[in-house]
């Protein structure tokens, strides 16, 4: 008897697998989408001082300026994902890019915090589905064996557009004729030219299932999230951590995540597959994302601050100052995906990534104000490195321990978490970076200096005079500090997590074929009852 073939309804142009040229044709297009949409959370870095002193803003609300595109990007991600699994890729990815081109638009035109705030949720909503999308069409596109080499080109991509992005906005601020608004308004043609070039270039079976998406448990998720993230960036700073609004909160919080739990169990398609979570290289390779996600972007988030206030350097200059953390991902990551291709090996690159990222942020832990740049630029790039050998390889990891048709779930789930992570860093440790600014400026100049509060305004450093200005620098220095220490035993913590997920080897098909040969087994099965 024959072997049984995908029914035609179930797909759109089958699984044959895609040529090299083919691949690079649509990567094309998902790396500039992907760029595209990492640049979203950092082109306004070193934008922020002057964006919050332009429209009247505190440090508060730099804080959520970032925290808001992270949260809606993370309470976005397992509806993006899920969706993946069961509509057109292509269709999602196009969409996510237009919702992210009207974000950036209101963002470009705000008059005020409040818009501003809005544009970023809806900036958020995009990015999100653009940086779990890109990682699961690659999936389907490559075997994991290839995935290696072309993940360090993504994982280049990723590292650039979070690191290069301070040093485009610090040129447009800069630049008289241009200004801050230009680092939303920049983003608008590279969306666009994705869009385009995906529809030329990116060809992907169509699933076609009739399921009803489980948008109960999607808002108690968002929701549940979203309480308790709101949480650990205000307390501290407008309540107190050990307080009845934190309890309140923490507990409203994971009230609507255990009801999230117990409606997902009982989805016919849940947004987050419960079972999943029994495969244990999916559940080390999501812990480890919320650390990597805590420590990498609760820290680095506040560098552009670090540079600007503390150093008193220019936005651009600024920007240029990270270029050392850029290059240390582009090469490792690069690097690593090129030797797990040849190699199929995976693990060492995982462990050793967490151990050089903890070393990383331990050194970034003694900065202050009196840093020379060159020891500065050491410390960036050792962080750089451990983040490019280990961030992207978990999700090759997951995607390779996974059934074919779980691997929007199981891509999404980890993408998530670390977002997630990543937003409850840039919260808590804004947090407390506001309140340790604020300690020490009523400590050294007196409560009217310090204005009276942890939202004190971001200082202008040009209207200070010299002795407070040394004060201030000294103050921010030490704060930023303080953050990576916080962040160095997160890492480590990582890295003990990787070390006890096992190593198995890459397949040698792509997603699609994967799935086309999972379906087929599946028939063979069901004809032989």
């Amino acid at each position: 008897m024959s072997a049984p073939t995908v029914p035609a309804d179930a797909t759109e142009g089958g699984a044959a697998r895609m040529s090299p040229r083919e691949v690079l044709q649509a990567l094309s297009g998902l790396m500039v989408g992907m760029f595209v949409s990492i640049l979203a959370s950092t082109v306004v870095a070193n934008a922020l001082p002057r964006i919050i002193a332009d429209l009247h803003g505190s440090q508060t609300v730099y804080t959520w300026i970032v925290t808001t595109e992270l949260l809606a990007m993370t309470a976005t991600v397992p509806l993006w994902g899920k969706m993946a699994d069961l509509y057109s890729k292509k269709l999602l990815i196009q969409s996510s890019l237009g919702l992210f081109v009207l974000g950036s638009l209101i963002a470009g035109l705000t008059p005020n915090v409040e818009v501003l705030l809005l544009s970023r949720i809806v900036q958020g909503v995009g990015a999100g589905g653009m940086t779990a999308l890109a990682t699961i069409v690659m999936a389907a596109m490559i075997p994991p064996r290839e995935l290696g080499r072309y993940a360090g080109i993504f994982g280049a991509v990723f590292g650039v557009g979070t690191i290069a992005g301070p040093l485009i906005g610090g040129v447009l601020v800069d630049t008289s004729w241009l200004g801050w608004r230009w680092c939303f308004l920049i983003g608008v043609p590279f969306s666009i030219l994705s869009i385009i070039l995906l529809q030329r270039t990116l060809h992907l079976p169509v699933v076609r299932r009739q399921v009803r998406i489980d948008w109960l448990g999607a808002a108690l998720i968002t929701t549940g999230v979203s309480v308790l993230l709101v949480c650990s960036s205000l307390a501290g700073s407008k309540f107190a951590w050990a307080s009845g609004w934190t309890a309140l909160m923490v507990a409203g919080g994971v009230a609507l995540l255990a009801v999230a739990v117990f409606v997902e169990s009982r989805a016919a398609e849940p947004i987050i597959p419960l079972d999943i979570f029994r495969n244990r290289t999916v559940s080390l390779a999501t812990v480890a994302s919320v650390l990597v996600g805590v420590a990498m972007f609760g820290g680095t988030v506040f560098l552009s601050q670090y540079f600007q206030i503390s150093l008193g350097k220019s936005p651009t200059v600024a920007g240029l100052m990270s270029l050392p953390m850029i290059f240390g991902l582009l090469v490792s990551s690069t690097v690593a995906g090129q030797l797990i291709t040849k190699y199929g090996r995976w693990k060492m690159f995982l462990v050793a990534g967490g151990a050089i990222m903890t070393v990383g942020m331990v050194l970034l832990g003694t900065i202050d104000a009196g840093t020379s740049v060159v020891l500065l630029s050491v410390y960036m790039a050792v962080l750089g490195i451990g983040v490019g050998m280990l961030m992207q390889n978990l999700v090759l990891a997951a995607q390779n321990d996974v059934p074919a048709h779980e691997l929007g779930a199981a891509t999404s789930v980890l993408t998530f978490f670390r977002s997630m992570g990543g937003a409850i860093g840039v919260s808590a440790l804004g947090a407390v970076l506001a309140n340790r600014v604020t300690h020490l400026m009523t400590e050294k100049l007196g409560p009217a200096a310090a204005g009276g509060g942890s939202s004190a305004a971001v200082p202008d450093l040009s209207v200070l005079p010299e002795p407070v200005l040394r004060i201030v620098q000294d103050v921010y220095g030490s704060a930023t500090a303080e953050l990576f220490l916080i962040g160095a035993p997160v890492a480590l913590l990582a890295m003990v997590v990787v070390l006890f997920i096992r190593e198995k080897p890459l397949h040698t098909m792509s997603g699609d074929e994967r799935r086309a040969q999972e379906e087929a087994a599946a028939q063979v099965a069901g004809a032989a009852h």
